[in-house]
């Protein structure tokens, strides 16, 4: 069975499309390819994304933001999932296009972005199901 093409995009990619492709990693294993962009890179990624990564034991700080350019040679995807940056997101060839509305915890404190983290792991959860 191939395996299922997914591609996380927010604007940034700092924060919420990153730990969505690690989720997806994690817990997908073999069955999945996931990918993560933004819009308008910032370039980095947020401490306390890789923070409340490694207290899963996954290290973020091995991934890095880039843009939609950096990974369209990957298309067509089974999925793409835009994370609430509405038309700032721009349309890749895939099977079926999804908007989660997940707020963008890049200025929470510590408690609310662990409950963003644990939102998207619940999610990618559910998607990696559907598909």
């Amino acid at each position: 069975m191939p395996k299922k093409k997914i591609i996380f995009v927010c604007i940034e990619n700092s924060n919420r499309s990153q730990m969505s492709q690690a989720f997806a990693n994690i817990i997908g294993g073999e069955k999945v390819e996931a990918y993560s962009s933004g819009s308008r890179p910032s370039g980095k990624i947020n401490p306390k994304a890789i923070a409340a990564m490694k207290e899963l034991g996954y290290d973020l700080a091995t991934h890095y933001s880039k843009s939609l350019d950096e990974v369209k040679e990957y298309a067509p995807f089974d999925a793409v999932v835009t994370m609430g940056c509405g038309d700032a997101c721009p349309w890749m060839p895939a099977k079926q296009f999804i908007d989660w509305e997940i707020p963008d915890p890049r200025d929470m404190n510590e408690e609310d972005f662990r409950n963003v983290r644990d939102l998207i792991k619940d999610k990618v959860k559910d998607l990696l199901a559907s598909l």
